[in-house]
């Protein structure tokens, strides 16, 4: 079947401060200075930006360690103390992040570049404190490649939150990807955008209760083409509304000479519906509803995208490979109260439908809510704290679990530009 992905502190003095700012200054403009040929008169800029961020958490209830500070339905327990008794406290640093961004005149256009990077492990990184990968980009007029955001996601969805992993039924990945942008968003337009991409293909497996027989240790997954994936969105006065799609193709290739015919094309497919309403300048509503079979690796909390069929009766294909449906939905409001105060609070979930299969322990459905109160007492800092719950619920054994966090954050942003030799605070 599929398978997916104490330090000392030492503080510099001021002649330290200035030879570091000079490096980066001198590297900053080296990697963005064109030739004298492609320069035009607004020249070329290095955006180097990120912020540091401080996680508090109280946890009611339990879930995977190795993902504290995240709320992820599918990492709650599937039995009874699978992760021993409830209550813990955690804290951490992972969401910190650095990014650099340039714009080079061409003779084609301005290109730009995207690097960014956060501390978030995940994989085989899970639970740790590293270097993980997000952005790397370029585009330049209407072509973009690189690892992004898939236009099949929509980024905008996401609200104003503490907790890191954000809502379960939201689409969110990054994906290795060509893209051609036919409509691209400006202010005329009113942001309006269209994209189709070319991405990496991959999907996730579930064996279910047949996970230990031979016969599937020799089925190998192929992905013959990459996924097709693309978006519209229409923008207005009062916000936007965006429609989205994805196709790709699975194989499943037998490769064990015996009577039995394991063999298996697939198809998946997901369409996605989403806005951002603006009823005023203190709300925003954000919304996303996502249907379709065998994407399930492009949703924030989805665990399998394929799963195992029982064909009764059937001697030489007793079992075969079948995408999951899965649907998804987020509903979020983003509300200012004053310049230094605002709220967001919101719900989401996802369910899948499970193939006859797959075990009784195998997730179902997950939910997902939380509220905030953030505030911005000065530029660049931001304080909060936001009460989190999350469900999830079986296939087919009835065990359900529930969790409940409460998350304290502390955050502080900083950036620098760099431009015709000037240097800019952000």
């Amino acid at each position: 079947m599929f398978h997916a992905q104490r330090g000392m502190i030492v503080r510099p003095t001021n002649a330290i401060r200035r030879v570091v700012a000079g490096i980066v200054c001198v590297l900053g403009l080296a990697v963005v200075a064109p030739t004298a040929k492609a320069q035009d008169a607004s020249g070329p800029t290095f955006d180097l930006y990120g912020f540091v961020m401080a996680d508090m958490l109280f946890e009611f209830g339990q879930s995977n360690p190795d993902w504290f500070d995240a709320l992820r339905p599918s990492k709650l327990p599937a039995a009874e103390d699978e992760f021993g008794k409830d209550g813990r406290f955690y804290a951490g640093v992972r969401q910190s992040k650095l990014g650099a961004k340039s714009t080079i005149p061409t003779a084609l256009g301005s290109l730009k570049t995207t690097f960014e990077f956060d501390l978030y492990g995940v994989g085989v990184d899970a639970g740790q404190t590293t270097i993980r990968p997000r952005t790397m980009w370029g585009e330049i007029g209407h072509f973009g490649a690189g690892q992004a955001d898939s236009p099949f996601m929509d980024g905008d969805v996401f609200p104003n939150i503490l907790e890191y992993w954000g809502p379960a039924g939201m689409l969110y990945f990054r994906q290795p990807q060509a893209r051609w942008m036919p409509i691209l968003p400006n202010q005329g337009n009113h942001n309006s955008k269209a994209s189709i991409a070319l991405e990496r293909p991959g999907a996730s497996g579930d064996q279910g209760n047949y996970a230990d027989r031979i016969e599937l240790q020799n089925v190998k997954a192929r992905f013959p083409l990459p996924d097709l994936s693309a978006e519209y969105r229409h923008g207005t006065n009062w916000g936007y509304v965006e429609l989205a799609g994805i196709l790709r193709a699975m194989e499943l290739d037998d490769l064990l000479a015996d009577t039995f015919d394991l063999n298996k094309s697939m198809l998946g497919w997901g369409l996605s519906l989403s806005s951002n309403y603006k009823p005023s300048q203190s709300n925003v509503v954000r919304f996303q509803a996502v249907y379709g079979e065998g994407i399930e690796n492009y949703f924030n909390d989805a665990p399998a995208d394929v799963g195992p069929k029982i064909n009764t009766g059937e001697r030489f294909r007793p079992i075969e490979a079948t995408p999951l449906p899965v649907f998804g939905l987020v509903l979020y409001l983003d509300h200012t109260w004053n310049k230094f105060l605002s709220t967001a609070i919101g719900y989401s979930r996802v369910d899948i439908t499970n193939s006859s299969g797959q075990a009784p322990a195998a997730f179902r459905d997950g939910q997902y809510a939380s509220l905030n109160l953030l505030a911005t007492p000065a530029k660049n800092i931001m304080v909060g704290g936001e009460l989190q719950w999350v469900r999830r619920d079986n296939f087919s054994d009835g065990f359900n679990s529930n969790d409940f966090k409460m998350q304290f954050g502390f955050k502080y942003n900083f950036g620098v530009t760099f431009k015709n030799g000037t240097v800019a605070q952000k």
